[in-house]
């Protein structure tokens, strides 16, 4: 069974995320495709800033709280990653979460859920740069939420009530169409590279 985590790329209090994350996750499950939606929330995981001794690509982890995270991500076969854009680009703590891990993530798919005033655009070109040097394809369709037209917000110190746009339904299903395919695609080298 193909297995895609949905990536909540933010900690922050009063975050958004877990809202759209909870839209994502119902839409997946709706499928019925086959595939396994498991959501990989960072405020679960409470990764400090990047304290291993050693660089991720040598996969010798010394703190328990990489070897949880390497043992979140590894099992999937490609992510969607939900995330706000924080001055033009991911936010700290999904980039530090990013840098732990190396061979958990390589020749895997992925696609972006962003969110922001612009619709979080810039997030996702800062990730595709990122992920391209852990050997992640990153899909084209993207799902680009605005804060001012799909959300609800009476009180800025409150996430609010997200109501999502009509076309971002048929944005998501594309979306995770193309991280499936990928994801599938790819099996075959990561197979190899585990055999070698």
């Amino acid at each position: 069974m193909t297995t895609i985590g949905l990536v909540l790329g933010s900690t922050r209090p009063g975050r958004r995320c877990h809202l759209i994350g909870e839209w994502v996750a119902k839409c997946a499950a709706a499928r019925g495709d086959g595939v396994d939606y498991v959501v990989l929330d960072l405020a679960d995981f409470d990764l400090p800033v990047l304290d291993e001794p050693l660089p991720a690509k040598w996969g010798r982890y010394e703190h328990d709280h990489t070897r949880r995270w390497a043992a979140a991500v590894g099992p999937c076969d490609g992510f969607v990653f939900i995330t706000p854009e924080y001055n033009h680009a991911e936010p700290g703590a999904l980039k530090n979460a990013i840098d732990f891990l190396f061979d958990e993530w390589s020749h895997k798919a992925a696609g972006f859920v962003t969110y922001g005033t612009q619709g979080g655009y810039r997030a996702a070109e800062s990730l595709r740069l990122v992920l391209a040097e852990l050997h992640v394809a990153t899909v084209r369709q993207q799902v680009a939420v605005n804060l001012s037209t799909d959300f609800e917000i009476t009180d800025p110190t409150q996430p609010g009530i997200y109501q999502p746009a009509a076309h971002h339904e048929q944005h998501l299903a594309t979306l995770l169409d193309e991280v499936v395919a990928w994801s599938t695609a790819l099996a075959p080298v990561r197979s190899k590279r585990a055999i070698a």
